[in-house]
């Protein structure tokens, strides 16, 4: 270790501890200290780094390490925002994308082309290439969206989608230019894209999600899973700038295409996101920060005059785009501002253009100083508009997202949540092997509001017959069950109970914690030894004794891996006392893993469940299927990586159909591949659930 006399403290520090420390004090303070004046984080990391940069007090240098870390948060902001985009609401509105897309590229465009010519006198190549960098932008606020939980609002949805539309068209016109410059223009150039972008596309979207659904289901360690995860989004971006068009659009495809696989409620997307969030993010605002040299705009007035007109017309064009879809859409005012505010923000695909742009030379002066196709003037009024489309993005995000998310919240909260019963959700772990599967689950199908309602229960058959040694084992099933659900940002309370019949212990634990949901598992398969019944003897103890609503689950692969989650309805389901409420783990299931739900139920039933669908809508398919003495006809539609989800009836029931006792024994043995999942309603035995058959409870 060094004396202190010896540490380097000149300006700008060398130092790779100092300046590490340097970066994460800016990104703990920086925006607490700002957001007391309610300047938006994002902004204030941004103006942290132009007070540290090489133009501010020159404490750092914007070197190799912060070019990197940057990027690598650039494009953690594209591909966080292809995997957390609903792709049923991005299919349902591809069209309004679509409008929303050619809006914001088209009326940029136009405008920018106009004020370069007739305002700053460019000629016609170069006011093309900096009007597509009006047209481009980057969803750098797209962190507080998130964090607000306001993703699947519909203007989020067609602003990313937009977003993709506009940016690829800038950066093919950025492409384009660049070709006209060299002179490489012709039918071979077009072939060569065409054919890039093709191949990219396909990769991307057809290769990546076959490549992640065989890693995830072969290899379960957290680091591996994460590690995998970076390795398709520097690929997909790399894959891009093979293709001809920049990183970012990989990496966002890349999120599309792991959307499936990465739920939003799996450690490992808390995982991304923590990441990202602490570290990348942070990283890239304070070295888009760095760029801004303050001192280029008192060297000469044209400096200035290109600054304000890019500025003003990059402003105002966006948010045309913006006003045009609200009335196209009929959209709120705030909703408006969210897309204005996600829209403005110039920086990525913007630095891209102007420095591709500076270095193209168009000639030479009579002293041999060269020409370039972009000049100095407009580089330093690209950084300048950086920061006030930035400024203002960031503010118009955070008003519009605000309102969005106390409206969404003052709808959702009071009655629909007085008429709610707790919700507890009890999961009996009984091996290692299951426990973070049936967990999962269990994150899966709860409600959003619901931090502290799990329970994992891990019964001792006897501590006098099995000693310690059944007592440690318990306790270890119970913490890694516990810190399974901590991994998803959810609280489970252990509870580890001695009784000489598992069922009996589970029943009552039922009744003293007021359960409404139980999710029980099997005995993993051993090798040599007969297969474990589905369901077992006492799981069919469990069933006799308890009347809520009752899971069993028999996994097969991980739950992220699932391609389409295949739901069996009996006959007049819907008079179920517990309908309503299994519809909801159901509905919950779909959104929080994007998984395509295909339910199969009578003609009436269907009804029932498509007026819900319509209020709330999630990907879904709908087969009519009447005769459940024909229950063998479904298995001709089952995939390979289906979840089979068959909703059965305790006897007596509303539902109940004699054939039901047969259909664990036909998944068991005709689709042997594929995960099973078992659910009974609850019954009208227990009074403290008696209006549960309310489809409000539908609402997250």
């Amino acid at each position: 270790m060094l004396p202190l006399m010896f540490i380097d403290f000149t300006l700008p520090f060398t130092n790779p501890v100092l300046k590490f420390l340097l970066i994460l004090i800016i990104i703990l303070f920086a925006p607490l200290l700002l957001n007391k004046i309610r300047i938006p984080h994002l902004l204030g990391l941004i103006i942290a780094g132009a007070v540290i940069g090489p133009f501010g007090f020159n404490l750092m240098e914007r070197d190799s390490s912060i070019v990197l870390t940057g990027t690598i948060g650039l494009l953690y902001i594209m591909f966080l925002a292809g995997l957390e985009i609903d792709i049923a609401d991005f299919k349902k509105n591809s069209g309004r994308s679509l409008i929303f897309g050619l809006f914001t590229f088209c009326i940029p465009m136009v405008l920018g082309i106009l004020a370069s010519i007739y305002l700053l006198n460019f000629n016609l190549l170069t006011s093309i290439l900096l009007a597509s960098m009006f047209a481009s932008h980057t969803l750098i606020t797209y962190p507080i969206v998130s964090k607000l939980g306001i993703t699947k609002n519909q203007a989020v949805t067609i602003t990313v989608g937009g977003t993709m539309i506009t940016d690829t068209l800038a950066l093919l016109v950025l492409t384009i230019i660049v070709g006209l410059s060299a002179g490489s223009v012709d039918n071979g150039f077009w072939i060569r894209l065409g054919l890039s972008l093709t191949l990219f596309g396909a990769i991307v979207l057809i290769l990546f999600p076959l490549l992640g659904r065989w890693f995830f289901k072969r290899f379960h360690d957290n680091v591996s899973q994460y590690i995998f995860v970076l390795v398709v989004v520097f690929l997909g971006a790399f894959l891009a700038e093979t293709a001809g068009i920049e990183p970012i659009i990989g990496a966002f495809l890349a999120g599309l295409a792991m959307n499936r696989l990465i739920p939003r409620t799996s450690p490992l997307m808390n995982r991304i996101e923590f990441v990202g969030n602490a570290l990348f993010i942070p990283f890239f605002l304070i070295g888009v920060g760095m760029l801004i040299d303050y001192r280029a705009f008192f060297k000469d007035f044209e400096t200035i005059k290109v600054a304000i007109v890019m500025t003003v017309v990059a402003t105002l064009a966006k948010f045309l785009a913006a006003l045009a879809t609200q009335k196209s859409f009929r959209y709120t005012a705030d909703q408006r501002r969210l897309i204005f505010g996600l829209s403005n923000a110039q920086a990525a695909a913007t630095l891209a253009a102007v420095m591709v742009g500076y270095g193209i030379v168009t000639g030479h002066t009579e002293t041999g100083e060269p020409i370039r196709l972009l000049n100095d003037s407009v580089l330093n009024g690209t950084i300048l508009m950086i920061l006030i489309t930035c400024t203002i993005a960031s503010f118009a995000t955070q008003r519009g997202a605000r309102n969005i998310a106390l409206s969404t919240a003052s709808e959702s909260s009071p009655e629909a949540e007085k008429n709610q019963p707790a919700e507890r959700i009890l999961i009996p772990v009984g091996y290692p092997a299951t426990a973070e599967e049936l967990v999962q689950l269990s994150v899966t199908i709860k409600s959003k509001s619901n931090r502290n309602g799990l329970y994992a229960l891990h019964v001792v058959p006897n501590a006098a017959t099995t000693g310690d040694d059944a007592d440690r084992q318990g306790r270890r099933v119970l913490e890694r069950a516990v810190m399974t659900a901590a991994a998803t940002d959810n609280e489970m309370q252990e509870l580890l109970r001695y009784d000489s019949d598992i069922a009996n212990a589970i029943v009552s634990t039922l009744h003293e914690q007021k359960i409404t949901d139980l999710i029980l598992g099997l005995r993993p398969e051993r090798e040599g030894e007969p297969p474990v019944p589905f369901p077992s003897a006492t799981i069919d103890n469990v069933l006799t004794q308890n009347h809520i609503t009752t899971l069993i689950y028999k996994p097969v692969q991980p739950l992220s891996t699932a391609g389409r989650l295949l739901v069996f309805v009996p006959d007049r389901a819907e008079n179920e006392l517990g309908f309503a409420l299994w519809m909801r783990r159901v509905w919950n299931m779909s959104r929080n893993t994007h998984t395509k739900v295909v339910f199969y139920a009578p003609l009436h039933t269907l009804s029932h469940i498509r007026s819900i669908h319509t209020r709330h809508p999630i990907e879904a398919e709908f087969h009519e299927f009447n005769d459940w003495n024909d229950f063998l006809i479904l298995f001709r539609d089952v995939r390979a990586n289906d979840i089979l989800l068959a909703v059965l009836s305790r006897k007596g029931g509303p539902s109940y159909h004699k054939s039901m006792t047969a259909v664990p024994d036909y998944l068991s043995k005709y689709a042997p591949s594929n995960s099973h999942i078992l659910l009974y309603p609850l019954q009208p035995c227990d009074p403290r659930h008696h209006d549960l058959n309310n489809p409000s409870l539908l609402l997250p």
